[in-house]
């Protein structure tokens, strides 16, 4: 009769893999670089000097190809966790960021079908605020402040530091700002102003908190 030890772990997976969850991370990673160097086969890497608009996003799948081949690596040397049912809420809504910043920051067609082109300062506010509901516990304040911080960061950063051409607004606000301004001179100025509103949005909004929640034990129950 066998004897069962207290504290003893979960049973190891048998076979030659020893951890199944590895295994899906690293093909749905590898899935992934090799679709992001597939739709950039098309455009210039350019040089450390003058990047190319494939430059950032193709070495970055070149690094998540390879954190992918790691991790599929790893499944077969060390032992780790088995499948578990998955929560669809987060893959969901981080592609959908993903889709709706690329079908919105330039116009898109697709047959009879016109997006309009709405810029990084639309753009990038709404991937971010539908990119942050894949978790339970977003809230909205918290998503806008945090899109309103982040988009002009990412406005100076490739924008104006790597010269990447992007675009900031539609079309129908290009005449907004003097017309001998410098596509970088409305970058920066667009960058300014949405981290002053971004500054603005927290301010006002500090002093809201969640209505506090009852967590007692009215069962009558010590």
């Amino acid at each position: 009769m066998s004897t069962l030890h207290e504290g003893a772990g979960p049973d190891r997976p048998d076979g030659p893999v020893r951890a199944p969850q590895n295994v899906a991370g690293g093909l749905v990673l590898v899935a992934l670089a090799a679709l992001a160097l597939w739709l950039t086969r098309d455009l210039d890497q350019g040089t450390l000097n003058a990047m190319g608009p494939a430059m950032l996003p193709r070495w970055l799948a070149i690094a998540v190809g390879l954190s992918g081949l790691a991790l599929l690596a790893s499944a077969f040397i060390k032992h780790g966790d088995a499948l578990e049912r998955w929560n669809l809420r987060g893959p969901v809504f981080v592609i959908g960021g993903i889709v709706a910043f690329a079908l919105t920051i330039r116009p898109f067609s697709f047959g009879a079908l016109t997006t309009p082109g709405l810029g990084m300062l639309f753009a990038g506010p709404l991937a971010i605020i539908i990119g942050g509901y894949a978790t339970n516990e977003a809230r909205l304040r918290d998503l806008v402040i945090l899109s309103l911080s982040l988009t002009p960061f990412c406005m100076i950063l490739f924008g104006d530091l790597l010269n990447l051409p992007i675009p900031v607004f539609p079309q129908a606000l290009t005449g907004l700002f003097p017309s001998n301004w410098s596509q970088k001179e409305v970058l920066r100025a667009t960058a300014a102003i949405m981290a002053v509103v971004a500054v603005i949005v927290f301010l006002a909004t500090r002093g809201r908190r969640r209505g506090s929640i009852d967590v007692a034990d009215h069962s009558g129950r010590i």
